[in-house]
């Protein structure tokens, strides 16, 4: 009897803390069924309403190899927003060392490790330059579309399912979990619970893609309202550097040179 009674203890015990744990664990019930798409409109509309932005982040983007590996690369970088037509973004990874430079009249690429600069001149806007990074250059350029004038329009479009997943920490700041399908892609964002609803993390999963390689990106030091000087966007050739055409930029990229054959990124759109 003794022993029966021990095990019904412990069973009893199991059972109740698995029970707290699931409870623990699971999403906020308070969270209505249109909540995702809320806080992500308040977060789009905090952000539009910011003249200047400055921060700093950490991307990590995966490849697929034809033998159907996961592999992937990490970058670090800045960036300084005024809007509507200055942008200033750097990018340096085990393989590249990038900086992006868009004045309102001229778009500039400078490849530091070779010394090394395109330039364009037919874009007015950093919505008329996001755009034309995808279109002529197939740069996709994931994250970009928290830039856009309402980020809101961009990354809902196409959206086949929203959910508010619940709060998380990240970096230390507690976090509105939301959650997002299209046809092509999932994918999440993690935005500052409270009155400044920034986005803290973004994942992108590509679902087209065997092994659903993912893109991530991190961001810390948001700033607002930031100093950004006469000559924040001005490029200044350095001694010896030598002007180029975009497509003798080869080594720009988030993914190296000699990534085998086939593989593939993961991306948004």
């Amino acid at each position: 009897m003794r022993t029966i009674t021990r095990s019904l203890f412990w069973s009893t015990a199991a059972l109740t803390l698995s029970c707290a744990l699931l409870i623990g664990f699971a999403p906020a019930t308070h969270a209505q069924s249109d909540d995702a798409g809320k806080i992500l409109k308040a977060m789009s509309d905090y952000i539009t309403n910011q003249k200047t932005i400055s921060l700093s982040y950490d991307s990590s983007i995966e490849v697929i190899t034809p033998e159907l590996q996961k592999i992937q690369f990490n970058a670090s970088g800045k960036l300084m927003l005024d809007r509507p037509d200055k942008l200033w973004v750097t990018r340096t990874g085990g393989y590249a060392d990038v900086e992006f430079i868009f004045d309102g009249k001229t778009f500039t690429v400078f490849d530091k490790a070779d010394n090394k600069f395109a330039q364009s001149t037919s874009t007015t806007s950093v919505d008329q330059l996001v755009t034309k990074l995808r279109t002529d250059y197939s740069v996709e350029a994931p994250g970009a579309d928290l830039l856009v004038s309402h980020p809101y329009n961009q990354l809902m479009a196409g959206v086949l399912d929203a959910k508010y997943i619940g709060r998380a920490v990240i970096d230390g700041v507690e976090c509105e979990h939301l959650a997002f399908r299209d046809h092509d892609v999932d994918w999440q964002i993690w935005i500052e619970a409270g009155s400044k609803p920034i986005p803290r993390k973004y994942v992108i999963t590509s679902k087209t893609v065997a092994g659903a390689p993912q893109y991530t990106l991190l961001i810390r030091d948001w700033k607002t309202d930031v100093s950004t000087g006469t000559n924040a966007f001005a490029f200044k050739p350095p001694v010896g550097s030598k002007k180029v055409e975009f497509k003798q930029l080869s080594d720009i990229d988030e993914v190296p040179p000699g990534v085998p054959a086939g593989a593939v990124q993961g991306e948004k759109k």
